[in-house]
This record gives structure tokens, sequence and C-alpha cells, in this order.
């Protein structure tokens, strides 16, 4: 007869990987993944280092879940920010400047989400978690564009553009090496640029 697990031990497991991946998103943020070795991650969340292989057969994996726990967080954050009343450019700038604000005051997590050097598998992750954020921008000029606010475009070739745009230009204030900015005229300069980027208001029409 096979062996079925009991569900007290099916809770026991997900409590133990829950926890690992807990510690290595807590280390990450802090030493980035180049400085959050197995050895401390496993300490961290009290395990034998064989004990989290069991959990996770690689860092690479273990360091894929973090990226997509952190990243699915920062993007239902800006999803929410979406959501909220105003214009398509009032909220586009809103999420922009939640967005920047989050990355500037998490900067070792942010560096790392954006832009740290990491395993393919990782850098496969950071390409497909960007789709999210442009159709979060693609709803925003959509519904402007509906309410005659914004001119007809491409919106997803704008909301692409809009977050590359956004990750590039965090990627120098957030390294390690950067020096300091004032933060507040860098997330206001972005969110004009990016209403910007939508264009001049339509005329309306008499």
């Amino acid at each position: 007869m096979a062996y079925r697990r009991t569900d007290a031990v099916v809770a026991r497991l997900n409590e133990t990987r829950e926890r690992i991946v807990a510690a290595a998103l807590k280390l990450v943020a802090q030493h980035g993944y180049d400085g959050a070795g197995i050895p401390a991650i496993a300490e961290e969340a009290g395990l034998s280092t064989g004990a989290l292989y069991r959990y996770f057969p690689s860092k690479a994996d273990l360091f894929d879940e973090v990226f997509r726990r952190a990243s699915q967080r920062e993007i239902d954050v800006c999803a929410a920010a979406a959501q909220t009343p105003g214009s398509a450019r009032e909220r586009l700038a809103r999420v922009v400047q939640v967005f920047a604000r989050r990355a500037l005051k998490g900067r070792r997590l942010a560096y790392a989400l954006l832009a740290e050097p990491v395993d393919p598998l990782i850098e496969a992750d950071r390409l497909r978690y960007r789709i999210p954020y442009r159709d979060i921008f693609v709803g925003i000029i959509e519904d402007g564009i509906e309410a005659g606010d914004i001119a007809a475009q491409d919106a997803v070739l704008t909301a692409s553009a809009i977050v590359g745009a956004l990750n590039e230009a965090l990627i120098g204030p957030l390294a390690p090496q950067a020096r300091k900015t004032d933060q507040e005229q860098l997330i206001a300069g972005l969110a004009l640029f990016c209403v910007q980027a939508l264009g001049p208001m339509p005329a309306r029409k008499s």
C-alpha cells in the first residue's frame, strides 16, 4: 500500500517550506541574492542545510520562489493603486509613485528583483513578471482613451515603454554603490515623465 501523508504531516511540511521562503526573503532583502547563502538561510529558518535541500533542490529554485513571491506582492500593491479614484493620468502617476517609493524604501530587495545578476531561471521570470505591470498600465491607458482624456494610441506599446523606462531609471539609484539622491524629486520626475509619455490632452470636441 502506498504511503499517504496525513493532513498533519502536509501542514508541517508546508509550514517548514514557508519558513524557508520567509528566511530567504529576509536575507535577500538585507544582502541581495549573492549575499544570502544557503547555510545562512538554513540557520535563519532553524534547519540544517541538508534539510533545506529536501524542500528546494537548488539555490536557484529557492531564489526563484523568493523572486516570484516578492514580485507578486509588489504587483498586487500597484494593481490596487491603479483602482483608486481619479483620471487616467492621475491613476498612472499614482502607480508610478507607489512603485518607485516602495522600491526606494526597500532598495536592496528592489535591486535584487530588477537588476542583480541572477540564475537564468530567475531572469526568465523577471521578463514574465513585467507583463502584469504592463497590463496595469494598459488598463489605465485604455480607460483614458475611452474617457477622451488620452489620444488614441497603441496602449500595449505605450505601457511596455513605461515599464521599461521605470526599470531603467531606477536601476542606478537602487544599485548598492549608488550615491544618495533626492528621492522625492526622483519619484516626481518619474511620474511626470510617464504621464507625458501619454501625449498631450486631446482637444475637446465642441
